[in-house]
């Protein structure tokens, strides 16, 4: 198998230099303001993930994790989409609105995971493999998506998998943690492909022992992204939606370990103020898991997007189309089920 690198399946490059233009801005604007202006003007819709900048996730119409994003973005009768998140989540509005404007306040916003699993070098390793299954995480570009059977989010992916006949052999692709909890959970064995996200694969388990040791108090969660000994170690796992709802719904529990990308924290904290939240150290030395991709987009950038309606994401119309049906499929199963992430 070739190496692995760090190259997205873009179909296009920032039309422009945002940051000087962010940088041109006047200090004295103010942004917020002129944001939802614009916003209503145009009539756009501003969907935000849980990992963005808390002024971001404040401004947006709804803010989610994978599932219910791409949920908002098939339901909405808005005349454009921006989105607060990353190029994956900007495609995957596109793919279900063909006709309306997607934007994306900074292109280059892209994925660890996605970025790893490039569409050429998939589509060689899936050779090895005739008559498997293919399931994707949403975390993969569009042309991934197209070579798949169904997509999942870690909020359906166990319920999704169950969904699948007992005897079809299933390839899961791109993100081999993620792949490995929905085994588990499942007691399904699949193919996996070896991907992995550069923020969640940071958590180290012997660094958690040490921070468990310090809050011996704390309840420990972790998003199924994370590595096996890590997850082991966790009191609850699931999808950004799934321990924002159990932090929701555990008032006994009057502290948090947590063990996913911090954006998360302005939720939790907004929905539980008498708690106390203590994000894991990554491996990289700082003191909390920052995903640079996801902060790329600002508020400078969201205000410009508005202003300006760049950049905006395109999409070949026949990829569209053949990565839609997984897609789809993903959305249809899902509505038979509660997308609840089981505990360990």
């Amino acid at each position: 198998m070739k190496n692995l690198t760090l190259v997205r399946d873009m179909h296009q490059s920032n039309p422009y230099d945002l940051t000087a233009r962010a940088a041109a801005i006047d200090p004295s604007l103010d942004l917020v303001a002129e944001i939802l202006k614009l916003k209503k003007e145009k009539n756009a819709v501003i969907l935000a993930h849980y990992y963005q900048d808390s002024e971001l996730q404040d401004l947006a119409d709804f803010v989610g994790d994978s599932l219910a994003l791409a949920q908002a973005a098939a339901k909405t009768q808005a005349d454009c989409i921006v989105f607060c998140g990353v190029h994956f989540m900007a495609e995957t509005a596109k793919i279900l609105n063909p006709t309306k404007p997607v934007y994306l306040p900074d292109l280059d916003a892209g994925c660890s995971l996605a970025d790893r699993c490039p569409a050429d070098v998939y589509a060689e390793w899936l050779k090895q493999y005739p008559g498997h299954y293919v399931v994707n995480y949403i975390n993969s570009s569009a042309a991934v998506k197209a070579m798949s059977d169904l997509i999942v989010t870690s909020s359906n992916a166990v319920a999704l998998v169950d969904m699948i006949p007992k005897d079809q052999p299933i390839v899961f692709g791109p993100d081999r943690h993620l792949g490995k909890w929905v085994e588990k959970q499942t007691g399904r064995e699949m193919v996996l492909w070896p991907g992995f996200c550069i923020v969640h694969e940071q958590f180290n388990a012997r660094r958690l022992a040490a921070l468990m040791a310090a809050h011996p108090d704390a309840c420990v969660i972790a998003h199924p992204e994370c590595e096996e000994a890590v997850l082991a170690k966790a009191h609850f796992i699931g999808s950004t939606l799934a321990l924002l709802n159990y932090v929701k719904t555990h008032p006994e529990h009057k502290k948090f370990v947590v063990n996913t990308e911090v954006g998360i924290l302005h939720q939790m904290e907004k929905a539980r103020p008498d708690a106390e939240f203590v994000c894991a150290p990554p491996n990289s030395g700082c003191t909390c898991a920052t995903c640079p991709y996801m902060r790329l987009n600002t508020l400078e950038k969201l205000y410009l997007c508005l202003k300006d309606g760049q950049p905006e994401l395109h999409m070949d119309e026949d990829l569209r189309v053949k990565s839609e049906v997984p897609l789809r499929r993903m959305l249809e199963w899902s509505a038979k089920i509660q997308p609840v992430a089981p505990n360990k």
